[in-house]
């Protein structure tokens, strides 16, 4: 059966409330309220090492750790998981399919949210960069986590909503599937080796995909 590689924030869960709060407090403590102020939905999914470099923050760093501390004392629990996605990944566990987490999210907070919402017993591992932003290109952390598993990227796919998800991808091989009710764009979801509308649309693919 197939390795699945399921993204987090906007595939498997609507986090935006959570992440967009904690954004716009960390840019008004680091004394960038203009920022704040914008709409910031497009850095949901990125490394935000790399969205505020984009901004043209002197100190992504800062913002990175204000961010970091507002989102811990709630903000990452202010999100809910999608209809359809607890059939889905039921489903995909029944026909066989090994289910793993890649996510941009910082491993210590995915693993957090994935327990808490009651994600984590359909994984077999999660996989996220560290903290000091080892593994934060999502191409690093897939071929880590086939490392780790063992898993070959010829019987694998990745499923995300985002364009670094299905650069990723096709950085070490595998098919990606774009999910259309995430935080991309059709112009990013065309990156990916096939698209969906609905979670319980996922189990056809895969077998359509060969996989």
């Amino acid at each position: 059966m197939t390795a699945v590689f399921l993204d987090l924030d906007g595939t498997l869960m609507h986090s935006q409330p959570g992440i967009l709060s904690s954004l716009q407090a960390a840019l008004h403590r680091i004394g960038r309220p203009d920022i704040a102020q914008q709409d910031l939905t497009w850095m949901i999914g990125p490394p935000f090492i790399d969205s505020f470099t984009t901004i043209g923050l002197p100190n992504p760093q800062e913002a990175i750790d204000a961010y970091r501390e507002i989102y811990a004392e709630g903000g990452m629990f202010d999100a809910e998981v999608y209809d359809g996605v607890f059939p889905m990944v039921e489903a995909l566990s029944e026909a066989g399919h090994r289910l793993y987490l890649a996510t941009a999210k910082p491993h210590v907070a995915a693993t957090q949210i994935t327990a808490h919402f009651g994600l984590a017993p359909f994984f077999k591992a999660e996989f996220g960069p560290e903290l000091d932003g080892t593994r934060n290109w999502k191409g690093d952390l897939l071929a880590y986590a086939l490392a780790e598993t063992g898993e070959a990227a010829t019987n694998a796919v990745m499923i995300g909503d985002r364009h670094h998800d299905f650069a990723a991808a096709e950085s070490v091989g595998m098919p990606s599937v774009a999910v259309r009710w995430g935080y991309g764009a059709p112009e990013e979801w065309q990156a990916a080796t096939i698209q969906i509308d609905h979670p319980m649309d996922l189990p056809g693919i895969i077998s359509e995909l060969g996989l």
